[in-house]
């Protein structure tokens, strides 16, 4: 697997966003309808990761830079986004990865804490963001108000420091 940089608006990315918007209305019932530009993740404000198996896209996620406002983000936070593996190669740590990639950057652009929002009807997602660290936060953003929302929050300063 080669997991590489790319733009949010580079082709791979917008393919694997239509796949997980469509995932999400699948579950859901709804998209999420989040404003995001692809200038929310151009470093160093931000970072957009694309893996791929024998040059096929198949998982993404990435991060953007968020400070205190009145949808109950905090400064230096680092916003979670777009996290999402194609079903054929779900199972292999795709995700764990692009996430430990996605902190990293996050941590060396000085951001302080990492958030998230998913969704009662993403269990693998909950899974993977508990046993990494993930706990519960007040809700924030534009979905702080959906009963089926979950916020997750995780300090990025590394152990010892």
């Amino acid at each position: 697997m080669d997991i590489r940089s790319r733009s949010y608006g580079h082709p791979d990315a917008v393919s694997l966003s239509d796949q997980v918007q469509a995932e999400y209305r699948k579950r859901f019932g709804y998209d999420d309808f989040t404003a995001l530009h692809p200038a929310h993740f151009d470093p160093p404000q931000g970072l957009f990761l694309v893996a791929y198996d024998a040059g096929d896209p198949v998982a993404c996620g990435g991060w953007r830079a968020q400070d205190r406002d009145d949808e109950g983000y905090a400064d230096g936070d680092a916003e979670l986004k777009r996290m999402f593996v194609v079903e054929r190669a779900r199972g292999r740590g795709l995700a764990r990865r692009i996430l430990a990639a996605l902190e990293e950057s996050a941590r060396d652009a000085g951001r302080t804490r990492m958030v998230l929002e998913t969704g009662v009807h993403l269990p693998e997602a909950i899974g993977l963001y508990e046993a990494d660290g993930y706990r519960p936060t007040p809700p924030f953003g534009p979905f702080r108000a959906y009963d089926d929302s979950r916020f997750y929050a995780k300090s990025l300063a590394l152990p010892g420091r």
